[in-house]
């Protein structure tokens, strides 16, 4: 099934692909046992796999995808994981880290749905396509089964990143360089693992104007979805809702020759085949 958010509210659409979407209200398909907010659904998955399988079709309300808002609007942390994938370390000029890869926070309010307009700061703007995954159990000092345990599904994400500002001297500021509003879009909507495709094998890509600049997969993450939650949960308390950017494969524009980054009109096309597919325009700041 895919949890998702319409005009600040829960819904849950079942899962698969290719016919009309339908849309049921997570908070009156349960008669008000879960809050209308979206937050809400995440502590909740079981319940809401329940009660869809119980639900009558002719409840559901056709919607579009790009109605959809950001599914998870306001986590309580939103971790992100770099150099996860040994060509991007490469291009980066790193070598393939040995242990957990560098960790830093995106700030919640950079988070925006799968469709829109993103504004472009001064400065050059690059795009990093990622599996994000959503926690669905508080989680600490927890064991890699425990982690697939406690997810409550995945979703599409860009970790876009404002380079000049990210690089900047005396010490790297990767947080602020990538939480500027719109710079954590995700969506449209999170799938639950029941109906996702394999975790350890996802494809993921991202294309400029229709121009792919990166295709990658999750087979040559240096450490699994679940591995690195696992170690990031020695150290962090995970809450349902909680995002982990899970890193981003090679293609980025600032190891190209020369340099790319993304322009004023342009759009910006992200997927993860079998879990969803968002596109943002880029605008410039005025």
């Amino acid at each position: 099934m895919r949890l998702a958010s319409l005009r600040g509210r829960g819904v849950v659409l079942p899962g698969g692909e290719g016919g009309p979407l339908l849309a049921h209200d997570v908070s009156r398909l349960s008669e008000g046992r879960i809050d209308p907010d979206p937050m809400a659904m995440y502590g909740a998955v079981d319940e809401i796999r329940s009660l869809l399988a119980a639900a009558d079709p002719e409840a559901a309300r056709p919607v579009t995808v790009e109605e959809l808002d950001a599914p998870v609007p306001r986590p309580s942390a939103v971790v992100a994981i770099g150099l996860n994938y040994a060509e991007h370390a490469h291009e980066s000029g790193f070598e393939a880290p040995e242990g957990l890869p560098p960790v830093f926070t995106k700030w919640p309010s950079s988070i925006t749905g799968a469709h829109g307009d993103v504004v472009l700061p001064d400065g050059s703007v690059d795009w990093e396509v990622e599996v994000v995954a959503v926690l669905g159990r508080t989680l600490h000092r927890a064991q890699e089964h425990e982690v697939a345990a406690a997810l409550a599904g995945i979703t599409v994400g860009q970790d876009l990143s404002e380079r000049e500002r990210q690089l900047r001297g005396p010490a790297p500021q990767f947080g602020l360089a990538k939480s500027f509003p719109g710079f954590s879009p995700i969506g449209p909507w999170v799938v639950t693992l029941d109906d996702a495709p394999d975790l350890e094998d996802l494809s993921l890509g991202c294309a400029v104007d229709g121009e792919v600049v990166q295709d990658g997969t999750t087979a040559h993450l240096l450490h699994s979805v679940v591995s690195a939650i696992a170690q990031l949960s020695e150290v962090l308390s995970f809450q349902p809702g909680d995002l982990v950017f899970t890193g981003t494969p090679d293609g980025v524009g600032m190891a190209r020759t020369p340099p790319r980054f993304l322009a004023d009109g342009q759009v910006l096309t992200t997927w993860v085949n079998g879990v969803g597919r968002m596109e943002h325009r880029l605008v410039a700041g005025r």
